[in-house]
């Protein structure tokens, strides 16, 4: 019981994730790689759940209303992401359509229902597997960064066919919406302590 209470009070760097025993936290630095270290960090939780509720509400948007307007012939054509995807299909490119489709939608969606399973693991104490929990993290934050490459096409775009001749290419207000979610995601992830998931567990 009290190697398990010194545990919990153990300080830790979220950098390299070195435990230091409580007695040793008095200089606030790791030995090992010199960072800020500390018990939790401040309102981790909070600032996660707040970012993923952002994220939530521009999910909707950023995959309903159209992410780019082709102007062609003096006629607006707007797209969606999954009308995107489908003329790529059609277009023979069927390779960049599963691309587009595993960053635009799978891993968004993913990402937030990954993140979202586990702050209400932690926050309400659910029974999961704390290792899964960490693998299933570190793995959804390092293919969300993913995500990004929809607006890198995007851009790409814009800068080919955006001559104010006959073709023209505008971004729309899925790219703003998609662009929030991605970052939101991002640093979603980014602030969130992952001691906080073996804290659950032990106050079981």
């Amino acid at each position: 019981m009290q190697a398990e209470l010194a545990k919990r009070k153990a300080c830790s760097s979220a950098k390299c994730a070195a435990t230091i025993a409580s007695r040793q936290c008095i200089p606030h630095h790791c030995p090992f790689c010199l960072n800020e270290i500390s018990q939790r960090e401040k309102n981790s939780l909070q600032k996660t759940w707040a970012l993923l509720i952002t994220a939530i509400i521009f999910i909707f948007p950023a995959n309903l209303y159209p992410i780019t307007y082709l102007l062609k012939n003096s006629t607006l054509y707007p797209d969606t992401i999954f009308s995107g995807i489908l003329s790529l299909v059609d277009s023979g490119m069927q390779g960049i359509a599963l691309i587009v489709f595993i960053a635009s939608i799978v891993v968004p969606f993913v990402k937030i229902i990954a993140l979202s399973v586990i702050a209400f693991s932690v926050q309400y104490g659910w029974n999961v597997n704390p290792k899964k929990q960490l693998l299933a993290f570190y793995l959804v934050d390092w293919i969300g960064k993913w995500s990004i490459l929809d607006l890198f096409v995007i851009s790409i775009m814009v800068a080919i066919f955006d001559k104010g001749q006959l073709l023209s290419v505008y971004p729309g207000i899925a790219a703003t919406s998609f662009t929030i979610v991605v970052i939101t995601t991002l640093f979603a992830a980014n602030s969130f302590d992952t001691r906080l998931i073996w804290d659950a567990q032990t106050d079981e």
